[in-house]
């Protein structure tokens, strides 16, 4: 769609809505509208939260015993403190006794109280291959069985590991870790996808599949803001599942949405200056806010010499991998084909934010087009001679950025080419060791770096290790570091990152960043930078004082 036309259409739209069409609810109600472009949603069951939008919509439903906060750092949520034993094989959990599970015929006419045995539950159900969670990986190899998950008293939960793990701690703020009832779960079996029950800040009223997820404020939940007011502020949360981003945009610019994240490409060099800020014209007519991600987007080399693939390929050379990590201009990929939204990658692999990620790095790489082809010469390749063409394995929504990074290694001398593949067909290929040169992203699951250094671990498969990368003193450090003391343990990340980035497995190409655009009458709303939303202290302005905010 071209710039000009669209601009013509927003205009139209934004004049058409009009400042009181922003809502259908009638102004005493506090309804936040959103939309999740994935279409549909698969379950409401926390279980299976393996993608963003069951995550949030898990948040909204459901508690775990910790949480990340904006600043990712782990806060007390069911569990108000806790105990690790210095071994670090123990983790003691002491639980919350004013927190319920939502309304629920199954659990009585009274509200029924959360306890450590629906802990221990909730975390045995994780790892009952019956139930198939996708979570599952977070105890397997940890913990021995369902055992390990011992209730002490009803507010005395304790968890016990088979090895030291301190990510542990981390881990369990994801949306798999949420607490539900087994009286709930166990009547519904399968369908407690449909009918969830938990002790969030909102419940389930209505939802027409790939339609409307309705959500109705749970009236007797648990947290208080700072001045003792119960939370969540919100009425309701309407969600809505149209799957184009186009359509996301259009409706938040008619004030159907409250809220919408990332922009759709047709959209950014309209609404972006370069610098990812928004353009003038716009200032005024909602809020945007550009926020750290932990995201690495990559391109990946497939490392096994055991491989048939890497028979012979100038792959197999780390020189030629070097090369081509210097050959690429990452700052031009984020201001000319990302409008200024991220950081170029010339560091580790490892994202800006985490304990871990190295500030002053030294050991990424930079846009220096004369060392990759010293290099590449130094490989027995001088001027490219001898090299077979590389093909990058790319999803079609980055086949510019791709193409861009084809040009630029066809300048050095690398013949480069790209083929376009579905994204499932792409991700089934890195993970049967049957892509040579790909490009991905890798999103952080918990706020520890561990999350992004387990990807070079040559014990584990692909996921996570897709490049099947080998250095045996980096497992040596994995292994060695998992219960040292946290400041000994983010100094032997950052030498485990510089070990896998100087053997380039990976070409890191930026760290990605969030943009949230919010309507001019929406505050207390916030996010991690996992890109987890929080909608508990979200509170809706009435029009004249969002006129008086934006003077």
């Amino acid at each position: 769609m071209p710039n000009r036309f669209l601009g013509i259409l927003l205009c139209g739209l934004w004049l058409a809505s009009g400042c009181n069409s922003r809502s259908a609810a009638p102004a005493s109600e506090q309804v936040f509208s959103i939309n999740l472009s994935s279409g549909s949603l698969e379950s409401l069951d926390p279980a299976y939260a393996k993608d963003l939008y069951t995550m949030w919509t898990s948040h909204m439903l459901y508690n775990t015993l910790v949480e990340t906060d904006s600043n990712l750092q782990l806060q007390p949520s069911l569990a108000h403190s806790w105990d690790i034993s210095d071994d670090g094989l123990r983790y003691t959990f002491h639980l919350r006794k004013d927190v319920f599970f939502h309304p629920n015929e199954l659990l009585g006419k009274q509200p029924r109280r959360m306890t450590a045995q629906d802990v221990a539950y909730s975390f045995g159900r994780i790892i009952d291959p019956k139930v198939a969670s996708s979570g599952s990986w977070i105890f397997n190899g940890h913990v021995a069985d369902a055992t390990a998950f011992e209730v002490q008293d009803d507010s005395t939960f304790v968890l016990r590991l088979l090895a030291p793990f301190r990510p542990m701690l981390a881990m369990l703020s994801m949306p798999y870790c949420s607490i539900v009832p087994q009286e709930v779960v166990a009547h519904y079996g399968k369908d407690f996808r449909s009918h969830p029950c938990g002790t969030g800040p909102f419940v389930l009223h209505t939802w027409d599949e790939s339609n409307t997820l309705l959500l109705h404020k749970n009236k007797t939940y648990w947290e208080a803001s700072e001045a003792g007011k119960r939370l969540p502020y919100l009425d309701a949360v309407q969600i809505s599942f149209y799957d184009s981003k186009a359509t996301e945009f259009l409706l938040f610019m008619q004030g159907k949405l409250h809220f919408t994240h990332s922009l759709d490409g047709s959209f950014k060099d309209l609404i972006l200056r370069k610098d990812g800020s928004l353009k003038p014209e716009y200032k005024n007519k909602f809020c945007l806010k550009k926020s750290q991600y932990l995201n690495t987007e990559y391109l990946g080399f497939l490392t096994d010499t055991a491989n048939q693939l890497m028979k012979g390929s100038c792959l197999r050379n780390k020189l030629v991998r070097q090369a081509i990590n210097y050959a690429i201009d990452r700052q031009t990929i984020i201001t000319y084909f990302k409008n200024g939204v991220g950081v170029a990658a010339t560091g580790g692999f490892t994202a800006p934010g985490l304990a871990g990620f190295d500030t002053v790095a030294h050991y990424g790489y930079c846009y220096d087009p004369k060392k990759a082809a010293q290099l590449l010469a130094d490989a027995g390749y001088p001027g490219g001679k001898g090299l077979e063409e590389l093909r990058i394995l790319c999803p079609e929504n980055y086949a510019d950025i791709v193409n861009f990074v084809a040009t630029q290694l066809q300048e050095v001398g690398i013949p480069a080419t790209i083929e376009i593949m579905q994204p499932n067909i792409l991700k089934q290929q890195m993970s049967r060791s049957q892509a040579l040169f790909f490009r991905a992203q890798w999103i952080a699951d918990y706020p520890d770096a561990e999350t992004y250094l387990a990807f070079f671990n040559s014990s584990f498969p692909a996921p996570p290790n897709y490049t099947r990368y080998h250095n045996a003193t980096f497992d040596h450090l994995y292994n060695q570091c998992m219960n040292l003391p946290d400041t000994a343990r983010y100094r032997v990340y950052r030498q485990m990152d510089s070990l896998a980035i100087a053997d380039a497995p990976v070409v890191p190409l930026f760290y990605d960043e969030m943009l949230h655009f919010t309507q001019n009458n929406v505050v207390g709303f916030s996010s991690n930078p996992m890109n987890l939303i929080e909608l508990k202290r979200v509170q809706l302005l009435p029009q004249a004082n969002e006129r008086k905010r934006r003077q």
